[in-house]
């Protein structure tokens, strides 16, 4: 039976699957991986389940010629925490868990565009200080999202369907910009570059991948393109955003507001980012779905049944 280790707690139906499968070890800390964790389990282990935040750089491969584990069968869409390059060298196969995270995540995307276009976590707020003083006309006004124009920065599954929710649900129409032209089976136009769709947005959503080709993608210029009614969404990674340049930019109400469920260094948030009013903050929220984290589970554990039967992993990278 091949030894794994589960870097964090998953759902029990993917606990009983694994432990039927496989002899498993889980981590107690739902804390990241440390590197002398990460060097020792390359060990110990045939396989392992990383999640968000195991940081598997280069360097922690530098050890080693060719380690016992041969596969990290990463739990998440994304892996910019994983260096896939330095892994393949050291004969190690990487997957991650792509299509189970669409819908979730595009679902918070909608969610925070739509709170922060309402104003809906300072209303909560207000409530909950027992300050609110009742119903006025001009009472926390904010803003119109149907009819109004989206910008999704990157147009793989997760953007395609927030632009399909936008389109189809709210009558929006959809500009996007990508690193190649895309073809959609929606209406939907392509711009050339991101400081002309952040000026033509209304709301403007990070869709794209994190990684070192997007790290500080969005910052001074993007936000000053926008216009001062427009609202910033962020479901992709919290790197891709210079967070400094989006305070900045809602202190000075040079745009209307933002919703964040991404950090820069997360989990820190800046206390001038909490601070502010004009700002939606949730913590990483994009695929808490049982089914979701289960359907996710499960993936990775089908790319670990195919790698250990000799065959090419579904989600192979």
């Amino acid at each position: 039976m091949k030894k794994i280790l589960i870097s964090r707690a998953m759902t029990e139906a993917v606990m009983e699957r694994a432990n039927a499968t496989y002899d498993v070890t889980l981590r107690e800390s739902t804390a990241p991986m440390k590197p002398a964790e990460m060097r020792s389990s390359l060990v110990l282990y045939d396989g392992m389940i990383p999640t968000l935040g195991d940081m598997f750089s280069a360097d922690i491969f530098a050890e080693f010629g060719r380690p016992k584990c041969k596969i990290l069968a990463n739990f998440g869409v994304g892996y910019n925490h994983i260096d896939v390059a330095a892994a393949r060298d050291h004969g190690i196969t990487v997957t991650n868990t792509p299509g189970a995270v669409t819908d979730a995540t595009a679902d918070i995307g909608m969610t925070l565009l739509l709170m922060s276009a309402r104003r809906a976590g300072e209303g909560d707020r207000l409530v909950r200080t027992g300050k609110w003083t009742g119903w006025t006309p001009t009472q926390m006004l904010g803003s119109h999202v149907t009819g109004k124009t989206v910008g999704i920065i990157g147009m793989g599954r997760i953007g395609q369907a927030i632009a399909r929710r936008c389109h189809f649900g709210f009558g929006m129409k959809v500009l996007f910009v990508n690193r190649s032209p895309k073809e959609v089976d929606f209406p939907a136009t392509q711009v050339e570059s991101l400081e002309a769709l952040a000026a033509e947005a209304d709301y403007l959503v990070a869709a794209t991948p994190g990684g070192a080709d997007t790290t500080h993608l969005i910052g001074e210029a993007a936000f000053a393109a926008m216009k001062p009614t427009a609202h910033f969404i962020n479901i992709s990674r919290g790197e891709v955003v210079d967070e400094a340049a989006l305070v900045t930019a809602l202190q000075n109400r040079s745009i209307a507001g933002a919703g964040l469920d991404v950090y820069e260094n997360e989990p820190t948030v800046p206390d001038t980012l909490k601070a502010l009013e004009n700002v939606t903050l949730l913590p990483h929220l994009g695929t808490a779905t049982e089914e979701v984290r289960t359907a996710m589970g499960m993936m990775s554990l089908d790319n670990l049944d195919a790698f250990f039967a000799g065959e090419t992993p579904p989600n192979a990278l």
